[in-house]
């Protein structure tokens, strides 16, 4: 398995895609419960590679990532080339971002002495879905990026 297996909750979710991915390989309802009875190591099997491909299919996707601490904002771009950061730093204990209060101390303070604002590039290794992926196991958010692009007209300023 490339990636992680989907959960209980996101293959129910996924219940006829799953059926639709069996029929591809000519497995019908009947012939899977004997799969699942008689030979389960085949049945993880399968649900291992449907899993990987609703994983392939979903970071092919993705262009942007946002990961959140106390004190940190990473916020991702990812391209076929690239992995763009922008990377806020409160230099301060008592603000936590991660509760309304400190979102919204940082919206009011971009320009205090204590948020500090770096950005970072680095080529995308061979597979890039493998490093969006492990952003994800970290903690990583897929966004619609407007945050991003919110800070990357910061820092252009």
């Amino acid at each position: 398995m490339k990636y992680a297996r989907l959960t209980k909750e996101q293959f129910e979710e996924m219940h006829q895609e799953f059926i639709n991915f069996l029929a591809t390989q000519s497995i019908t309802v009947e012939e899977w419960d004997k799969i699942k009875n008689e030979k389960p190591e085949v049945a993880e099997e399968e649900l291992d590679i449907f899993s990987d491909l609703i994983w392939e299919g979903v970071l092919n996707k993705v262009e942007y990532l946002e990961h959140f601490s106390p004190n940190q904002m990473y916020l991702f771009n990812i391209t076929a080339a690239t992995m763009n950061l922008i990377a806020v730093k409160i230099e301060n204990d008592a603000i936590d971002i991660t509760t309304t209060e400190g979102y919204n101390w940082l919206q009011n303070n971009l320009m205090d002495d204590s948020v500090n604002i770096y950005t970072s590039t680095k080529a995308i290794s061979d597979d890039r879905n493998k490093d969006i992926f492990a952003l994800i196991k970290q903690g990583a958010n897929i966004t619609k990026g407007d945050l991003y692009r919110f800070f990357e007209n910061v820092v252009q300023d």
